[in-house]
């Protein structure tokens, strides 16, 4: 019998070695032919796949989000149940705090000025900033239900902080602890803003 192909396998291989090499030099200096040899497969066949460069790139950004989504998933899982450690942990889950999240937020990083001149790219960033926006407030308000809080500001400062943070620890101005430890301290904050009695 003929050995079946998983095709979304296949692309997911090809998307995850066009990412290694991304997060060693960048994505403009990277051809087709090195993705397939990254992905021990032949030219041809990435080119069955995709037929340019930028249908692969294009394909990528959805695979960095299933690896956000999937990071998530796990940190979430780690955290025990309660609203405000599921909500850390979905905040630190966006930071670069070890070696495969420091790649992947390189990738991103590099996609991001690809967006500026890729529309399609651009689109596709806006979508997983929107979901993740949409996603964080969720937790903020369950995090936070006196009412205290107002959830769609905070999501907003959150991410800003995160990606600033996230920023600041790929350029060394922070360690992934002292990133922690800001974190922290925000949301130490928002415990108190939402504890506070009435004045």
């Amino acid at each position: 019998m003929p050995k079946r192909v998983d095709h979304d396998q296949r692309r997911r291989e090809i998307a995850a070695a066009l990412c290694r090499l991304a997060g060693e030099r960048g994505l403009e200096g990277v051809s087709l032919s090195e993705v397939a040899a990254a992905a021990g497969m032949s030219k041809g066949l990435v080119q069955h796949y995709f037929r340019n460069k930028d249908l692969m790139l294009r394909y990528a950004t959805g695979y960095l989000r299933e690896r956000l989504e999937q990071r998530v998933a796990d940190r979430t899982a780690a955290a025990t149940s309660q609203p405000r450690e599921l909500l850390r942990a979905v905040l630190l889950a966006l930071l670069p705090l070890d070696r495969d999240d420091r790649t992947e937020s390189l990738v991103a990083t590099a996609f991001l000025f690809r967006a500026l001149q890729d529309p399609a790219v651009a689109e596709r960033f806006r979508e997983g900033r929107t979901l993740l926006r949409t996603a964080l407030i969720t937790w903020i308000e369950a995090t936070y239900p006196s009412g205290r809080v107002a959830p769609v500001q905070e999501a907003d400062m959150l991410l800003a902080l995160v990606s600033g943070l996230g920023d600041a620890v790929l350029l060394g101005y922070h360690t992934p602890e002292q990133a922690t430890a800001i974190l922290d301290r925000q949301l130490e904050r928002l415990d108190a803003a939402s504890a506070a009695q009435p004045g």
